[in-house]
């Protein structure tokens, strides 16, 4: 069988440091931080009491009333980022083959704004069992892909991927696969997450995976840096139309990048801790640069998973450096995290459209806030607190959640 090209088409990003694409790559090369005193709800007496928010969201601006009654917060990013990455696409809807076109959407916890919401109403009453017939509808992870794909009228192969942080990465590379083994002809892949609530704040706060620098929330995600103290949690969608390569070259389609090759891997470890050495995302890293036909030699960037917590950081530095060995020194790594935050399933897709974007312009984003170095760690180019130009051959996108779930995807600039 004779595997298909897949390059990158389209893109769509709703993010803590700018409402779509153009807006949020600028932010990137900007060193922008998306932190802020958390606005949603009154977060006063939490630990920690700020978070990444997308910035003047207004659903009603895009959903009319009866409409947004169907959709939570996650949905409702996802179907905006979507069409972002449609109109960008150019793609003429009414000429492609919608049965070969096809919707992978991830959220590593889908409508839990919907499920506080219904659960507190509940426990408040009079003890009636009685809930929003679109409680179910709203919370499933799943449904942001049922509607997309109706909105749409793709009729081809329709998911939601769960695997924590890795979620939109995994929808990504499903989406390749599918489209390499010729199943498919566009697929519209990513994630969407809106998990900045009373339950999901508490929930990682007692886990003590967020950072609690309430006193100085733009600096507190600091990938790398020695006094990291855990992750800010963000929210928000990314969207990317992965489409064939001859399918795209016909109608003469600009094309970002090429989606060379995935790999995927479990550490069999930990239920949250990643395994120490890094050896599930040495192996990830190692699987998509053979898959997407490349040496390791070839690789010039690193987008990491860059949490900004003590033991995510270090071992995935110790992955990259056992399998890059001294090539590693010339590869420049970041983490977009530094900026956006954490947007936990939606993470993989919006740091693919930042790479896509880094390849296209030959610009690699900043890891921001960066103020003291962490002796534990090698002296590699981490891209401190100011973008660097630079061309890219080839990059890698780093996505790792919670279960040990690890996703790496290469791109490649299109030859």
């Amino acid at each position: 069988m004779e595997m298909k090209r897949v390059v990158i088409t389209g893109i769509g990003a709703l993010t803590p440091i700018g409402n779509n694409a153009e807006e949020y790559w600028q932010g990137l090369v900007n060193g922008v931080s998306g932190a802020a005193p958390i606005t949603l709800f009154d977060a006063t007496n939490a630990k920690t009491t700020f978070a990444c928010e997308v910035k003047n969201f207004d659903g009603s601006q895009y959903f009319d009333r009866k409409e947004i009654r169907k959709y939570d917060r996650f949905s409702q990013f996802g179907i905006v980022a979507a069409d972002q990455a449609v109109q960008d696409s150019g793609l003429d809807l009414e000429k492609i083959d919608k049965d070969f076109a096809g919707v992978i959407w991830a959220s590593g916890i889908g409508g839990i704004q919907t499920f506080e919401e219904e659960i507190t109403s509940f426990v408040h009453g009079d003890g009636t069992l009685r809930f929003s017939p679109f409680f179910i509808p709203k919370m499933i992870a799943d449904i942001c892909a049922g509607h997309i794909s109706i909105k749409y009228g793709f009729r081809g192969p329709n998911f939601c991927t769960v695997s924590a942080c890795a979620s939109s990465a995994h929808a990504l590379a499903e989406s390749f696969m599918y489209i390499k083994l010729g199943k498919a002809k566009v697929m519209l892949a990513g994630g969407s997450e809106a998990a900045i609530t009373h339950a999901g704040l508490g929930g990682f706060s007692s886990m003590k995976a967020i950072s609690q620098r309430n006193d100085d929330p733009k600096t507190a995600s600091r990938p790398f840096d020695k006094d990291r103290d855990g992750f800010v949690l963000g929210e928000g969608a990314g969207a990317l139309i992965l489409e064939e390569y001859e399918h795209a070259k016909a109608r003469g389609a600009k094309i970002y990048a090429e989606l060379a090759g995935t790999g995927l891997t479990a550490d069999a470890h930990h239920m949250t801790a990643p395994h120490p050495e890094g050896l599930g995302a040495k192996r990830a890293m190692a699987l998509a640069i053979e898959e997407a036909g490349l040496k390791i030699e070839d690789i010039d960037h690193i987008n990491t998973h860059g949490t900004s917590t003590p033991l995510g950081d270090i071992a995935e530095i110790n992955a990259i450096s056992s399998l890059f060995g001294e090539h590693a020194k010339n590869i420049n790594i970041n983490s977009t995290k530094s900026m956006t935050g954490h947007l936990l399933g939606a993470a993989g897709a919006i740091e693919t459209v930042a790479t896509a974007l880094a390849i296209k312009n030959g610009i690699v984003p900043p890891t921001i806030n960066h103020l003291t170095d962490d002796d534990a760690l090698p002296e590699l180019n981490y891209t401190f607190n100011k973008a660097q130009k630079r061309d890219i051959r080839a990059a890698i996108s780093n996505t790792f959640g919670f279960g040990g779930h690890n996703a790496s995807l290469v791109l490649k600039k299109i030859e």
